[in-house]
């Protein structure tokens, strides 16, 4: 329980959950253990922010000392509309956006908050992912180009023809400026989310990190990967069970980015690759590996996509506001 005593936070913590209730509290677990070793040196305060699980995810959460405040909302708002909802609970002077399926420690909150500070034209910070094995995850990403978006969702990374998204061929051994970090584990100067007027709430889920780097980087602030930061971060913890509703927001995302970014005509184009291209090409995939199942997401994915394409048109269609 919060008294009078307790100090001001430094660190808002945000965690946007859907039916990650063992994940959930894992990455709790080791924010209160991150808290006990730092004490009134770096005051947290969390917040989650539950979009409608059916697991019971908010039960037993580990408790902090600023928190976990709970938001739980009765439907699935996405992911950047329930981070959006999240920050605004807090007045840190540094958001932390982390994925339940990450586990910090003390050093990589301490750490992440000294790069960030130390800086002032540094306005994003991430931290070097680890999968349970220990194995650096190629996380950081290119700030996609019209180009880059149509060649691979046609592939063309495959034969390296355009480049690919991830920074596959770099070993993120060391801190350097880059395009994006990835939003399981992103620090943010407040003052920053603010004037950009944080998420793009048009994202459900995908492209929302990709979008905030790149505003963060036109407004003339570095985005940069801490490598000394280590977080184990398991991946898709939280939405590896819903593969077609996954693949549905991943092309739908990617087509919204296109339109804001890069114009209707390269938006379009992608609709076009999405069913001509991209769905073939994962249908074909699967069936390779004789796999029903995956197939079956696939075309379920689809036509989630399909049905939503009506609006989605629409939207691109629209004066996009940067």
């Amino acid at each position: 329980m919060t008294t009078t005593a307790d100090p001001t936070p430094a660190l808002d913590v945000v965690i946007v959950n859907w039916n990650g209730g063992a994940l959930l509290r894992a990455c709790l677990a080791s924010l209160a253990a991150a808290e006990g070793v730092l004490g009134d040196a770096l005051p947290l305060r969390v917040v989650v922010v539950d979009n409608a699980s059916t697991d019971g995810s908010l039960r037993d959460l580990p408790r902090l000392r600023h928190g976990p405040e709970t938001i739980a909302n009765p439907d699935n708002r996405g992911f950047g509309r329930a981070c959006n909802a999240g920050a605004a609970r807090g007045l840190a002077p540094a958001i932390l956006f982390l994925n339940p399926d990450a586990r910090v420690t003390p050093e990589s909150l301490a750490g992440a908050v000294a790069a960030l500070t130390a800086d002032p034209g540094t306005g994003i910070v991430g931290a070097q992912l680890l999968d349970e094995a220990g194995a650096v995850q190629r996380s950081c990403a290119r700030r996609p180009t019209a180009r880059s978006l149509l060649g691979q969702a046609l592939l063309l990374d495959r034969a390296r023809l355009v480049p690919t998204h991830f920074m596959t061929e770099w070993d993120h051994a060391e801190d350097r400026a880059v395009d994006q970090v990835m939003g399981a584990f992103l620090m943010i100067r407040r003052s920053l989310f603010t004037d950009l007027g944080g998420f793009d709430e048009r994202f459900f889920v995908y492209y929302e990190d990709v979008d905030l780097c790149a505003r963060a980087r036109d407004a003339g602030f570095s985005v940069r990967h801490l490598a000394g930061i280590s977080v184990l971060h398991e991946g898709q913890g939280t939405t590896r069970a819903a593969r077609a509703h996954r693949l549905a927001c991943f092309l739908e995302s990617q087509i919204r980015y296109a339109a804001k970014h890069h114009g209707r005509a390269t938006a379009l184009a992608l609709v076009a690759t999405a069913f001509g291209a991209q769905v073939p090409l994962r249908l074909a995939q699967a069936l390779a590996r004789r796999s029903g199942r995956e197939a079956g997401e696939v075309l379920r994915g689809a036509g989630l996509l399909a049905r939503a394409l009506p609006g989605l048109v629409r939207a691109i269609g629209a004066p996009v506001p940067r």
